[in-house]
C-alpha cells in the first residue's frame, strides 16, 4: 500500500476576506514556510449512505462524528497517488487515518474490492464500510489550497482554501474539477491545524485582523445548499418541473 498516516490534532476554521488574508499574510511571511503540497488543487469524493446519513449526523454537531473520503492532489489518472481517509472528530479533537494507493485501486477498494495491502488502517476502513451499509460516492468537492507551516513549530499548519466548488453528478475525480462555487470568490476558508493550543503570536494576529472561528464545513455547506434547492422544485399543471 506504500503510505499510511495517522493525525491527531485540533483544527479551527475561519472564513476570511481578501483584506483579512492580506493582513495575515504579512504576519505569516517571516515565520511560515510552504509545505510539500504548498499550492495544489485538492480533489475529493465524499462517500455517504443513500440517505446522506453521515453528513446529516455531522450537521447535528454530535460529540463524535466521522467521514470517509477519497483524495488526490491533482486531477488523477489511474496510477496517480490517491488517499483513502477516515476523518473523525471527538470532543473538538480531529483524528485522521489514511492509506495511500493509486487512484484506480482506491476507487475499486471503496467499491468493495480488497485493500491492495492489509493493515490496521485498512481494517478500520473495512469496518467503516460494513457498518455504514450502502456507502457510495455522494459528492465531489474541489478547492485550490495554499499550505504553510511554522518554522519554529512545524506541527502548526495553516491552509487557505479558495475556489471551493462541488458537484453531485459525474462522481469521478478523473473527469476534472468542474463544479459550482460554494463561497463568494472574494472569500476563502482558512484552517489552523495544531496538536495543542495556538501560540500567542498567532492569537494576536487573528485578533488584529478581526478573524473569528467559523463552524463552516465544505461538505455540510454544499449538502445544505443541495437540500434548499431540492425543496424549491415544484410541478406545474402539465407535470413539468419548475423552480419556485
Amino acid at each position: 500500500m506504500g503510505y499510511q498516516s495517522v493525525f491527531r490534532r485540533y483544527e479551527k476554521k475561519y472564513l476570511v476576506t481578501q483584506e483579512q488574508y492580506d493582513r495575515l499574510a504579512k504576519v505569516f511571511a517571516p515565520r511560515m514556510e510552504r509545505d510539500r503540497f504548498s499550492e495544489s488543487t485538492i480533489s475529493n469524493i465524499y462517500y455517504d449512505t443513500p440517505d446522506f446519513r453521515l453528513i446529516r449526523r455531522s450537521l447535528d454537531r454530535p460529540v463524535y462524528k466521522e467521514k470517509l473520503r477519497l483524495r488526490t492532489y491533482r486531477t488523477p489518472h489511474a496510477d496517480t497517488e490517491a488517499f483513502v481517509e477516515i476523518k473523525k472528530k471527538y470532543d473538538h479533537v480531529v483524528y485522521k487515518r489514511r492509506i495511500g494507493m493509486n487512484y484506480q485501486q482506491a476507487v475499486d477498494y471503496l467499491d468493495g474490492a480488497p485493500a491492495p495491502e492489509e493493515s490496521q488502517i485498512s481494517r478500520e476502513i473495512d469496518w467503516f464500510c460494513r457498518f455504514y451499509e450502502g456507502l457510495q460516492p455522494a459528492m465531489c468537492i474541489f478547492y485550490d489550497r495554499l499550505a504553510v507551516f511554522d518554522r519554529e513549530q512545524p506541527d502548526l499548519r495553516v491552509t487557505f482554501d479558495s475556489g471551493i466548488r462541488w458537484r453531485t453528478d459525474d462522481l469521478d475525480l478523473a473527469h476534472g474539477t468542474r463544479g459550482r462555487l460554494l463561497l463568494d470568490p472574494s472569500m476563502c476558508l482558512m484552517e489552523i491545524k495544531i496538536p495543542g493550543a495556538a501560540p500567542l503570536w498567532l492569537a494576536r494576529a487573528l485578533s488584529d485582523a478581526g478573524v473569528f472561528p467559523s463552524r463552516f464545513s465544505k461538505y455540510g455547506a454544499a449538502y445544505q445548499t443541495m437540500q434548499r434547492e431540492e425543496k424549491t422544485i415544484r410541478f406545474n399543471e402539465k407535470g413539468e418541473i419548475y423552480c419556485a
